[in-house]
């Protein structure tokens, strides 16, 4: 199937409150074209030096979302156009963000990624840290960031019991962080894979890759 024709069956299949990345990473801009001229306008890429290349030629009413684990020397490259990011994992990051919006005159969306796998890999704070950080009046502080939600990737199994428990986990603190940053509305989780259970679970922002492109080709 063609990426226009799997674009039109995900979009089919989700709900209209919820909004689709698509996962565009090591994507030539070919497929990029063929995706915005089917309606996408927004993608995520997990490495900034490539989102910035593809930034610098495609249209400019793309939104570009930072899903990638990013590294605090590599904010200052895209402060100036990124639409969301998704991995903050830690103050100190959120601090290097709002340091690089205020050089630009901008206030950066971002996202808390939470840690909900078992497997190490993956980065992420947990329910205590993220706490001691609303807690500690740091956020005030920072005006050129916005907390808009929360992030996770759920452990790439196929125990499916086990995913939607690493999913209700994510939505309950969600709910519960809600409380103390009543503006939060935006909850991504689930990519191919899994982004159904993740809606049933309360997703609102899927990242969605090889379902749209095909697989990935890393060489």
């Amino acid at each position: 199937m063609s990426i226009k024709a799997n674009l039109k069956e995900i979009r089919s299949n989700i709900p209209e409150y919820v909004t689709l990345v698509a996962v565009s990473k090591t994507k030539p801009n070919t497929d990029i074209l063929e995706a915005y001229d089917a309606g996408q306008r927004i993608f995520g890429e997990n490495k900034v030096q490539e989102m910035v290349q593809k930034w610098e030629t495609l249209p400019k009413d793309i939104e570009w979302h930072m899903i990638g684990h990013l590294q605090r020397n590599k904010v200052k490259y895209m402060a100036n156009f990124v639409s969301l990011i998704h991995g903050v994992d830690s103050l100190r990051l959120l601090q290097e963000i709002n340091k690089q919006a205020i050089k630009h005159n901008r206030v950066i969306d971002c996202l808390f990624q939470i840690h909900i796998a078992e497997e190490d890999t993956k980065f992420g704070l947990d329910q205590k840290e993220i706490e001691e950080i609303t807690a500690s009046g740091q956020l005030k502080k920072l005006e050129n960031v916005r907390i808009v939600g929360l992030m996770g990737m759920a452990t790439f199994t196929d125990n499916q019991s086990q995913v939607r428990k690493e999913f209700e986990n994510l939505k309950a603190i969600f709910n519960n962080l809600k409380n103390t940053l009543p503006s939060i509305s935006i909850l991504s989780m689930g990519m191919s894979g899994d982004y159904q259970l993740a809606i049933k679970e309360g997703s609102t922002m899927i990242r969605v890759g090889s379902s749209i492109f095909g697989s990935r080709n890393y060489h």
